[in-house]
């Protein structure tokens, strides 16, 4: 479904997301795999653009979330390996084989339904097996008196008919963090996670096919973590310290209009709560862009959406549908002025630091009802927007 309204979109600069892909890549080396991960639409950004596009540059593996998000790839023709991180339902493993989708492991009760699962189907699925080794998330628990346990049960995985355990990893859980206590901990994680795969591979007297756990941190500080295959995700999107160090390109720039123009008395109240008042005859404009479009209510009172004329700043609490800023002082601003809530102009990093959050908060919150725009060679290649058409 394509909109025909000039309200609020996003523009997705794919010609950023190849250049960032090829920074990394001369980063990490011509030996180590890239895998490029997409789960939540591509954290905002369109999995299956950007999954076309790291197809067509020569990345070697792309990471979901669901058997959905893994599904809805392969229904748009994208042919390259797919790892699902999270859980998939028994009931779907002849599809994954089916669809040659690599689903990851986690404890033994999973390898063990997956298995007779595709023993079921007469197929093989293949997997790679999740280690815990300080997440405290998902995967197979190996420190603190595990690690003999974890060994065995990954051992047993392995062996389990049905199951081709192509693939072993981890997720580092302070590997951005800038401080000797994490930096620490990340060191200790990829010891024991390279400790538990020689013990594993010298039980099995064979070697996993790839190793994986560099995230966007240990990708910009931990060389010596990129093993086999690395996992890039707020790299991959250009936001983040990280990305601004190495140079990279943001990829999202939010956008919207200036709907209405309204002159308002001092001592006005503006918006539900009245929370601010107007300290002078203001002139406000009326964006519609809201928290049903992703603008955190967190930002209320609190940022600046960037005009024609530089800054303006955000009076009264964020509603669904709209928010409102001032534009008292910017007489070159009216009706129908583009706005920009975020991208070259108005850094998202700022404005998650505002709100206590990641860039990815802000990506992901993008509401279904906010137009997609693709660019790739400087020229607007596809418009998508994801309600029903």
């Amino acid at each position: 479904m394509e909109s025909t309204l000039r309200r609020t979109w996003a523009e997705i600069n794919l010609d950023a997301v190849s250049y960032n892909y090829k920074k990394i890549k001369e980063k990490i080396g011509a030996d180590v795999k890239f895998l490029g991960v997409v789960k939540a639409d591509a954290y905002g950004h369109g999995s299956v653009q950007v999954s076309r596009l790291l197809e067509k540059e020569g990345a070697d593996y792309l990471a979901v979330s669901s058997a959905d998000e893994a599904l809805e790839l392969r229904v748009n023709n994208i042919k390259m390996p797919i790892l699902i991180l999270g859980h998939t339902p028994k009931e779907q493993v002849k599809s994954l084989i089916d669809n040659d989708i690599t689903q990851a492991v986690t404890c033994k009760a999973k390898a063990i339904e997956y298995s007779e699962e595709a023993v079921k189907c007469n197929g093989t699925l293949k997997v790679h097996i999740k280690l815990d080794t300080g997440m405290s998330r998902l995967g197979y628990i190996c420190d603190k008196g595990y690690f003999d346990t974890a060994v065995e049960g990954i051992c047993n995985a392995c062996n389990m008919p049905g199951l081709e355990a192509e693939g072993i990893f981890t997720h580092f859980a302070v590997a951005d963090e800038l401080d000797e206590e994490s930096d620490a901990y990340t060191k200790h994680q990829f010891e024991l996670f390279t400790s538990v795969i020689e013990a594993v591979e010298a039980k099995l007297d064979k070697k996993f096919k790839i190793r994986h756990c560099a995230n966007t941190g240990a990708v910009a500080r931990f060389p010596e973590t990129y093993l086999d295959m690395v996992r890039p995700g707020l790299l991959l999107y250009g936001y983040g310290e990280f990305a601004t160090a190495m140079g990279l390109k943001p990829v999202m720039t939010m956008k919207t209009t200036i709907s209405t123009i309204k002159i308002y008395q001092e001592g006005t109240a503006i918006g539900y709560g009245g929370t601010y008042k107007t300290d002078k005859i203001t002139r406000i404009g009326v964006v519609p862009y809201g928290y049903a479009d992703g603008f955190l209510r967190a930002f209320s009172n609190k940022c600046s959406l960037y005009t024609k004329a530089g800054p303006a700043k955000l009076r009264g609490k964020i509603c669904m549908d709209m928010c409102m800023i001032d534009i008292t002082d910017m007489p070159e601003v009216d009706v129908g002025s583009e706005v920009e809530i975020f991208g070259n102009n108005n850094s998202i990093d700022e404005m998650a630091a505002i709100a206590g959050t990641i860039p990815y908060e802000l990506t992901c919150a993008v509401s279904k009802r906010v137009p997609r725009i693709y660019i790739k060679d400087g020229v607007i290649t596809e418009k998508e927007l994801l309600l029903r058409g």
